[in-house]
């Protein structure tokens, strides 16, 4: 069954895995170019908005973004900024500009990614105005230490390197300036899921471990183990792309166990039909007129199978225990 299939390394299958990141990023494209949220940065990362995406999907997006945005933003107001964020598989993601726009930046903002991907991304930073220059605004040096797969200023960092391999993702995490002692967000966004359930859960218990005030939010799949569930793992296999993780994706509760047993205080998880009711219903009902819906229980059950779940430690008692819907 799929979900024994062991994570190889071949090239294969990461590069399967690495086709996501331009799926993620043409979807969101497409959705911001309908008017469901504003991405004034996204256009430089993909230029065309691609072939139309349906309807469901680009709600999916929305409940996606606004999920994970809605935690970040929470993590950073509680803790006034003065944290770091680490986007674990970042992709093309264009938090950051975001943040320097609103003035809500952390200390430091880490992406980290496969070499392959960060290449590309600093290609289009280098030759993009309207993503160098907020790096150059919020940078002290007269240059930016740059190279072939990592790019470091004062308040944004992108480092290349595999997340299976927990010791170079920390030696660059160091080599960077990551200071263990600072309230630390992780976000994962469909990451942990292409690893083997004990890789994954190294990568959380080295999270847990390391940082002693920190938050780490995941969003992945959920309730993988009906039908519906097995189309989307099937759909994947098609493409070569193994969820080498989907054990860990039966349940909430399962979900939750990853954190539970790697060091994390508390944990909560929903899906994403829960977190969808649970956005601000003005916006929703914005969103839900820009285009028509034939098959309201297709959504349904697509966000059925999508989760948020959020862990924290939280030692410094600031109380980042209390973020939630």
């Amino acid at each position: 069954m799929a979900s024994h299939a062991p994570f190889t390394d071949s090239d294969t299958a990461d590069e399967a895995v690495r086709t996501t990141c331009d799926d993620a990023s043409t979807c969101k494209r497409f959705a911001t170019s309908k008017g469901y949220w504003t991405d004034p940065y996204i256009q430089y990362f993909v230029r065309q908005t691609g072939e139309r995406k349906a309807p469901e999907i680009n709600r999916g997006y929305y409940a996606r973004v606004q999920g994970v945005n809605h935690l970040l933003d929470a993590f950073l107001k509680k803790t006034q900024c003065d944290c770091q964020v680490v986007n674990l598989g970042a992709g093309l993601d264009t938090t950051f500009w975001r943040l320097k726009a609103e003035n809500t930046l952390p200390k430091k903002y880490f992406e980290v990614d496969f070499p392959m991907i960060v290449a590309r991304k600093i290609h289009h930073i280098k030759t993009k105005p309207p993503l160098s220059k907020p790096l150059i605004e919020t940078h002290s040096a007269d240059s930016l230490l740059l190279d072939g797969h990592s790019l470091d200023s004062d308040r944004y960092c992108i480092i290349g390197t595999d997340l299976r391999d927990i010791s170079s993702l920390e030696e660059k995490l160091r080599k960077f300036q990551i200071n263990t002692e600072l309230p630390t967000l992780f976000v994962s966004e469909c990451v942990l899921v292409y690893m083997t359930p004990e890789q994954s859960s190294k990568l959380v218990h080295w999270a847990a471990d390391t940082f002693h005030t920190a938050m780490f939010i995941n969003y992945e799949q959920v309730n993988m183990a009906d039908r519906f569930g097995q189309i989307m793992i099937e759909n994947l296999l098609r493409r070569q792309c193994n969820l080498a993780g989907v054990d860990v994706c039966q349940s909430l509760d399962s979900q939750k166990e990853r954190f539970l047993s790697t060091g994390w205080e508390s944990v909560n998880a929903l899906d994403m039909m829960t977190v969808y009711s649970l956005l601000p219903q003005d916006d929703i009902s914005r969103i839900e007129r820009l285009e028509f819906l034939d098959e309201k229980e297709l959504l349904q059950q697509l966000l059925q199978h999508y989760s948020i779940c959020w862990a924290v430690k939280d030692a410094l008692s600031l109380g980042i225990s209390q973020i939630g819907f």
